[in-house]
């Protein structure tokens, strides 16, 4: 009697000891959201929504996706990795004579909340650079790749003269090469100063302009991340 009220005394004290851990390590995750530096979504005073491009590959869909846009008289903003923009100046010089925002997607595509300080001011600030000297343009906002941030990954931004640049809804189109998914994703529950985070796919090409005129007829007014953020 005594051995059985003894093990159901340490069950008791392991599944306590397990509820304060779950308990610390929400507290942490809500820690690193709750950092007011990092944007997820614009002012939602009016009806600026962005669909964002985020930017490492993709090249054979850009140009399909930039006459989309012309069409429906859209200026967005593109977030470019340095390494991919290296390549492919031709491309960027293009996406920003059209009118579109460019932004920073770091240059090699690392988790950057798994690097240190000074390897997050070098991923960012050899990017930044690359646009600098090529485009004669400075870039202020910066998207992590995969959505890997912490703290340091923040003050790093922030040390640059950066917005660190995250999105209220994922089409998760990189993974997922359906349309009627990648449209669901993007237009589910959408509000005012959304971010909707796409990439240069063919299904996103073909989702794109039920996207668009979806937003527009429904009195959003699709835009860059700057106007969102920014606009009163």
């Amino acid at each position: 009697m005594k051995k059985t009220r003894f093990i159901a005394n340490i069950i008791i004290v392991c599944m306590f000891v397990a509820l304060i851990g779950l308990s610390v390590s929400n507290v942490q995750a809500q820690t690193v959201k709750a950092d007011s530096r990092v944007i997820y979504s614009g002012n939602t005073n009016n009806t600026n929504v962005c669909f964002m491009v985020n930017v490492y590959q993709g090249n054979e869909y850009l140009a399909d996706m930039l006459e989309i846009l012309d069409k429906y008289k859209v200026k967005t903003t593109f977030f470019v990795g340095g390494c991919w923009a290296a390549k492919n100046l031709d491309m960027v010089k293009e996406i920003y004579s059209r009118g579109h925002e460019i932004g920073n997607h770091g240059f090699n595509h690392r988790d950057h909340d798994k690097i240190s300080y000074e390897q997050n001011i070098q991923e960012i600030k050899t990017c930044h650079d690359l646009i600098s000297q090529n485009l004669g343009f400075e870039m202020h906002l910066f998207a992590p790749p995969s959505g890997a941030y912490n703290t340091t990954t923040v003050d790093a931004a922030t040390a640059l003269n950066y917005s660190t640049i995250m999105w209220t809804h994922d089409t998760i189109d990189w993974r997922d090469q359906d349309k009627n998914l990648i449209y669901k994703r993007a237009t589910k529950n959408l509000s005012n100063g959304d971010l909707i985070l796409m990439h240069p796919t063919q299904k996103s090409v073909e989702a794109l302009t039920d996207i668009l005129a979806y937003a527009i007829n429904n009195g959003f007014n699709p835009t860059t991340v700057s106007n969102c953020i920014n606009a009163e």
